[in-house]
């Protein structure tokens, strides 16, 4: 029975909580892309159902929390939850109301009514500008509507949010099951993959990506580059990019990196050849052009043909492959094509028994475009998270949470105050609590990948 209990993460999962009773404050990633207020891509909510069936099957009520979007701490209509509970709703065949605000008196009504079974999706937490700051009054008040808390949202737990970090200080703490499982498959790739290991990275930045990207050369045997973040190492060796998007201030880093791989052996592909249009619009005209030769004026905007057959041979005798981020400008059609011929070589992959791990919005809406993404090992709902953790650094949505078996139902957590003109930011410590059994508890929450 023990056995059953550990953790991939090494973190308490909710396989330790006895549900039965207990109303589960559950933070969740909802931030999923809207347009004309429907969803684009569900991903995000499909992943947090398994853990939201395993607390209504185990007889807790569950008040659900998230974030949408950067509403900066005031009331945004387009970015109130209502569509991700109608979708959880179609999902799990339970409907999910939603409170109108995050906090309040209807908020506390709701909540006391909940009953065994029952669910309710709290409004967008960062309407709240004590969200963002992990404000511990804001924090405590969402503690309130919880006997425990639950962390799945992989994709937020980069962030020292209250509602990912300030009220585990309050609450017995917990990850979810896709929490559990993110961290088991990305702990996978850095500690044992099958060889040999590519990383093909792209997008628009190399800013947000050096430290990842030097964490990986030290485990991978093949670097593949796209995107915006090709351009910059393409200007790093010795090439002009025109008018296409490179970050000038991380040319000296792309160096460094390319240096770091030559030292250890590591092959770094970069693009042999690219579309380049006019203007980054739809209807525009482009052509295909060497990257040795590409004209001042224009833009790069994907990879023509022969860096994709390029791509597809070095991948031939890969078996672990991570990918995150779009080769090309993914959301015009025209300019999507080497992201989705490398979303089929992944289903190829995957197909033959090889470990193909996805991460980004727009990497794993081109596996859905083409019906594929199910074949992948594991997708991510983690951007910047899962860049954050292949790099080593501690996530502190996970690094609350104590270990298993741990005699603590909190951890230390330390809230630094905003520093006020003329005087000093005050620290506060809460105090770990000691565990208390259920039977005690009272009865009663990316970045843009252009290339222009």
């Amino acid at each position: 029975m023990a056995q059953e209990l550990i953790s991939a993460s090494g973190k308490r999962t909710i396989r330790e909580l006895n549900m039965q009773g207990q109303r589960v404050l559950l933070r969740v990633d909802f931030n999923v892309p809207l347009s004309d207020g429907k969803i684009v891509d569900d991903s995000r909510i499909r992943a947090a159902v398994p853990t939201i069936k395993a607390l209504l099957d185990g007889g807790a009520s569950v008040v659900i929390m998230s974030h949408l979007g950067r509403p900066d701490g005031r009331v945004v209509d387009g970015l109130r939850l209502r569509p991700a509970a109608e979708r959880l709703t179609q999902l799990i065949r339970v409907n999910v109301p939603t409170t109108g605000d995050a906090l309040g008196v209807g908020t506390d009504d709701a909540v006391r009514r909940l009953r065994p079974g029952e669910l309710l999706l709290l409004e967008n937490v960062r309407f709240h500008a004590g969200e963002e700051r992990n404000d511990p009054a804001f924090a405590e008040r969402l503690a309130s509507y919880g006997d425990v808390f639950v962390n799945d949202a992989f994709g937020a737990a980069h962030r020292a949010h209250a509602s990912t970090v300030g009220v585990a200080a309050y609450l017995p703490s917990y990850v979810g099951l896709l929490m559990e499982q993110e961290v088991e498959a990305l702990s996978n790739l850095l500690e044992k993959p099958a060889r040999p290991f590519a990383a093909i990275v792209g997008g628009g930045k190399v800013s947000s990506k050096v430290a990842v990207l030097e964490a990986l050369i030290k485990k991978v045997d093949l670097l593949i580059l796209g995107g915006g973040v090709a351009n910059t190492f393409l200007v790093a060796s010795g090439r002009s990019v025109g008018k296409s998007l490179y970050e000038s201030k991380m040319v000296d880093d792309a160096r460094r990196i390319l240096k770091l791989a030559q030292d250890r052996g590591v092959r770094v592909l970069l693009p042999v050849d690219g579309v380049v249009a006019k203007e980054v619009t739809r209807g525009t005209e482009f052509k295909v052009v060497s990257t040795d030769k590409l004209p001042a004026s224009w833009h790069m905007v994907d990879l023509g043909p022969a860096s994709i057959t390029a791509i597809r041979e070095a991948l031939a005798s890969i078996k672990t492959i991570l990918w995150n981020g779009p080769l090309g400008v993914f959301e015009i059609p025209s300019f999507a094509v080497a992201t989705r011929e490398l979303a089929k070589v992944a289903a190829e992959k995957a197909d033959a028994g090889a470990t193909v791990v996805v991460g980004g919005g727009d990497s794993i809406a081109a596996l859905r475009q083409l019906g594929v993404a199910e074949k992948m090992t594991h997708l991510s709902t983690g951007g910047g998270a899962s860049l954050e953790f292949l790099e080593g650094r501690d996530l502190p949505g996970l690094a609350v949470v104590p270990t298993a078996g741990s005699p603590y139902e909190t951890l230390p957590i330390v809230y630094v105050s905003p520093v006020k003109p003329g005087g000093k930011s005050a620290a506060k410590r809460a105090k770990p609590k000691p565990i208390i059994k259920p039977s005690a508890l009272d009865d009663e929450d990316d970045e843009s990948d252009t290339l222009a």
